[in-house]
């Protein structure tokens, strides 16, 4: 039977607030396990696939550096862009506007407790989503998120990925560039990645695309590869 999965979509969102309002999310998810396992009790708990874009914002991972940010604070005013160190995996990333955001904040008890795997389904259903306007996309060896031409000098990537994992129970996600204003990644090294090109969706196509679109399709293919029903 497929595990329920509530979806949410916050529309634009100010990057502290999602944070905030995830961070509140994970910790009731965490507890509610913890009690389970304290107490005995037989709570159910709760799955959720939020999608959300962000104003201008750069994030840096818990391993990332901080001179991959190229902007000082002056720059990130002129780009009306902020800036925020976060808990998650990996390294600098930018998002905004045009970009979905996806925040699965997931007990994988209830799926499959492998974090590789679950960061491999994630690019799988972009992966999918990219073939369904016939883009063809894969994987980067050595790197994560979702990549074109990874085979040659000319890869780029259209979506980047960072989690975070606790007690099976995640939080961040990724971020897929549909309509995405690229030239906001050249104020950064994006992952730490010096030597790549980023790309989006309107870029590789010529054309914007409908967002609820591409997010329709997005979480038709993520709920079928973890065996969701979303409600």
């Amino acid at each position: 039977m497929n595990k329920k999965v509530k979806y949410i979509d916050w529309g634009l969102t100010d990057y502290q607030e999602a944070w905030d309002k995830q961070e509140a999310v994970f910790n009731e998810t965490v507890a509610l396990k913890t009690k389970n396992r304290t107490e005995n009790t037989e709570l159910e708990i709760p799955n959720y696939l939020i999608f959300n874009e962000h104003p201008h914002v750069y994030t840096l991972g818990k391993s990332g550096k901080p001179e991959n940010l190229l902007l000082d604070e002056q720059g990130l005013k002129d780009k009306a862009a902020t800036y925020y160190k976060i808990n998650r995996g990996g390294d600098i990333t930018y998002h905004g506007p045009g970009q979905i955001v996806g925040y699965p904040i997931l007990d994988l008890d209830n799926f499959f407790t492998d974090i590789h795997l679950y960061l491999r389904t994630l690019e799988e259903a972009v992966i999918l989503t990219l073939a369904d306007y016939g883009i063809k996309a894969g994987r980067y060896e050595g790197f994560t998120g979702v990549w074109l031409d990874a085979d040659n000098e000319k890869a780029r990537k259209i979506c980047a990925m960072g989690v975070r994992c606790s007690r099976w129970v995640t939080m961040h996600g990724f971020a897929f560039n549909v309509n995405v204003d690229l030239a906001y990644f050249k104020n950064i090294v994006p992952c730490g990645i010096d030597d790549k090109d980023v790309t989006s969706m309107q870029r590789e196509l010529g054309r914007a695309l409908d967002m609820e679109e591409v997010k329709t399709k997005l979480k038709g293919h993520i709920a079928k590869l973890f065996g969701m029903e979303l409600i």
